[in-house]
């Protein structure tokens, strides 16, 4: 791992996890002059009650927070879904906050997460349970047409969100949540993937990519679509061919499989 990369693990431990954020802490020092004038300039024409609350950054951000995988990723499977319009559609794991959002919009949504959901939500089903636990899901066998699973099966098994330690999570995971598809169903899977299988404990998986595509076989799947996605954006498909499409991607890049059940 190079230093640049060193140093946006570090700023990520930081400021997820511990909510310290270096480069605001940093920045905030050189925007406090142009606040103060600002405030100054204010303060001559307007004589009313003025309390204090400075917001240093967002005259440097851009519109939207949009430069990052999630956000390419939620839109991009969110259209897909909107267009395919299943009768039923599944979502596993994937952000309330964005993903299921985007769809609950203009469709229902069933929801199974291993952590709780404390709102009540308009269009979106909510269950809890343990995808690792084939028995909490065995009502559901060949029951939804459409599954989503979204930079979320990396974490089976790792403990990250109260889940029990389970080695071979992420396979045993990808197993009951094929188990719930019906035939010509259709799942798509997002996951951290590079050329080599490693973890990040307890924070996720990072797999070979070549593990999906073999798991998807042993299972009689059919991956119809596959492309990687950054802060950039969404790639053209590389299902012709995904070995070119993984060259030179580093030791991590979120990768989306379209898969359909035989």
């Amino acid at each position: 791992m190079n230093i640049k990369k060193k140093l946006i693990r570090l700023d990520w431990i930081l400021r997820a996890q511990l909510g310290i954020d270096i480069k605001k802490l940093f920045t905030a020092f050189f925007r406090i002059p142009s606040y103060i004038v600002d405030l100054i300039r204010f303060k001559r024409v307007y004589k009313g009650e003025l309390k204090l609350v400075p917001s240093l950054h967002d005259r440097f951000s851009s519109n939207g927070d949009y430069e990052h995988e999630y956000f390419w990723q939620d839109l991009f499977v969110a259209q897909n879904i909107f267009n395919a319009n299943p009768s039923i559609h599944l979502d596993i794991g994937s952000r309330i906050d964005g993903f299921v959002s985007n769809l609950a919009t203009c469709r229902e949504v069933t929801v199974i997460d291993i952590r709780e959901q404390t709102t009540k939500i308009p269009n979106v089903s909510f269950e809890q349970a343990n995808l690792m636990d084939s028995s909490s899901i065995s009502i559901y066998s060949n029951h939804f047409e459409s599954i989503s699973c979204l930079h979320t099966i990396e974490h089976f098994g790792l403990g990250r969100y109260g889940d029990p330690i389970m080695i071979d999570g992420f396979d045993i995971g990808f197993v009951n949540i094929v188990s719930m598809l019906k035939k010509g169903g259709i799942l798509y899977l997002s996951t951290p993937i590079s050329s080599r299988s490693y973890v990040e404990f307890n924070s996720n998986r990072v797999s070979n990519f070549n593990k999906i595509i073999l798991s998807s076989e042993e299972l009689d799947l059919t991956i119809k679509d596959f492309r990687t996605i950054t802060e950039n954006g969404v790639s053209k498909s590389l299902i012709e061919n995904p070995q070119h499409g993984m060259r030179d991607v580093g030791d991590y890049i979120l990768g989306l499989f379209i898969i359909e059940k035989n």
